[in-house]
């Protein structure tokens, strides 16, 4: 009896030893902070990347050390009052502490990402569906309470729901052969879907017109909802929707479509890209609310999506593009950065600006939110693999 608990603590032994280096080597291979606590036990409120960036140098890996805590039964879903072991070599006995509510934590708070979840979406084109004819009383908007005429709805039941979206930026993609990269644009919709002319890009639209560029998607941003009350009987053209949710002003030309119960993911996990995307082809196409330059929490449209391996949770880091300069001590101080040609020119480092995790993604771009940033993301900004080193 005595001869077999030897064995058995010797076999306890070695399995804790085997288990201390795998932890050991999990934190080695993931980059672990030095100033890492024993124990963390998960807060409401935290989200998969702050607790991965208090623990590693590289926080799109945190399934990894998940995997070395064996308490936690799935490293894809961590509870408030789960305890994270981080001492190794005292780990043995660690439980999961009460969970304070059953749904796990995000990687992202949802609020920074919801309206872009439920208000907007990107479509290839927004040509046949239903649109919105004509408002009440011949109104120039309408809104909650009031109703609007759709034209195309022929076929749907009184009850339906619907949205009411609107086509408001093309995204397009002109392919340079033989140049370094490509040219990524976006235009602003009128009130009927339509682009405006824009004479600010007036030059470049006639030098690449509409014929050599793939159209990434068009983006239609929600504005109301309502519910069918009349269809198109008695010789009408046009069926009744009555508006019955506060949001923005209903106008001839917006679109409708039937409610999605649930169109977009809840959940989201970091991780690398799992396609390597050649250079210059994965670019900032937008940022949220018209603007040019975004930080974190702020949201970007990018030129890649399901087409090029990207899904949910996918991390970029996101690098302004190295300028051309004049060699001005081989070439003279005073030389004109206009008569030095492209190939003359000292090609300099791109330079890292931040990361950004996909949280929509669509057939050829996606919605991402800029993570952490160590300067401003500007629209034209490349996107690499998140250990990209330049």
């Amino acid at each position: 009896m005595a001869g077999k608990l030897q064995r058995n603590s010797k076999a306890l032994r070695t399995g804790i030893a085997v288990a201390m280096l795998t932890v050991a080597s999990y934190a080695a291979a993931q980059g672990l902070r030095g100033d890492h606590p024993d124990t963390y036990v998960v807060q409401r409120g935290d989200t998969l990347w702050d607790i991965s960036g208090r623990f590693l140098e590289k926080p799109w890996l945190w399934p990894e050390i998940w995997q070395a805590n064996p308490q936690i039964a799935n490293p894809h879903l961590i509870y408030p009052g789960d305890v994270i072991s981080l001492a190794y070599l005292d780990r043995v006995g660690v439980t999961a502490g009460p969970r304070t509510e059953a749904a796990p934590i995000d990687a992202v708070p949802l609020s920074e990402v919801a309206p872009f979840l439920k208000d907007l979406k990107v479509v290839d084109s927004f040509d046949h569906m239903p649109y919105v004819v004509g408002l009440e009383e011949d109104r120039m908007r309408a809104s909650r309470g009031q109703v609007v005429y759709v034209r195309g709805l022929g076929h749907a039941s009184p009850g339906t729901r619907f949205a009411v979206l609107r086509p408001t930026v093309r995204y397009t993609h002109l392919l340079r052969a033989g140049l370094c990269c490509d040219v990524f644009d976006h235009d602003e919709l009128d009130a009927t879907g339509r682009r405006g002319v824009d004479f600010g890009k007036y030059w470049s639209n006639v030098v690449t017109p509409d014929k050599g560029q793939e159209v990434l998607g068009h983006e239609l941003m929600r504005v109301a909802t309502g519910t069918l009350t009349r269809g198109e009987v008695g010789g009408i053209e046009a069926s009744t929707v009555l508006l019955d949710e506060e949001g923005r002003e209903v106008r001839v030309g917006d679109r409708v479509v039937p409610v999605d119960a649930q169109p977009y993911d809840l959940q989201f996990f970091p991780h690398p890209p799992r396609v390597q995307t050649d250079y210059g082809k994965a670019r900032v196409l937008a940022v949220a609310d018209m603007y040019t330059t975004g930080g974190p929490r702020d949201v970007i449209a990018l030129s890649v999506g399901a087409r090029e391996g990207v899904d949910n949770g996918t991390v970029f880091s996101i690098w302004r593009e190295g300028g051309n300069v004049v060699d001005r001590v081989e070439k003279g101080l005073h030389r004109e950065a206009d008569t030095v040609s492209f190939d003359e020119k000292v090609r300099l480092p791109d330079e890292f600006a931040g990361h950004v995790m996909v949280f929509r993604t669509f057939d050829r771009m996606s919605y991402g939110l800029v993570m952490d940033s160590v300067k401003p993301t500007r629209v034209g900004y490349h996107l690499k693999h998140p250990d990209a080193p330049y």
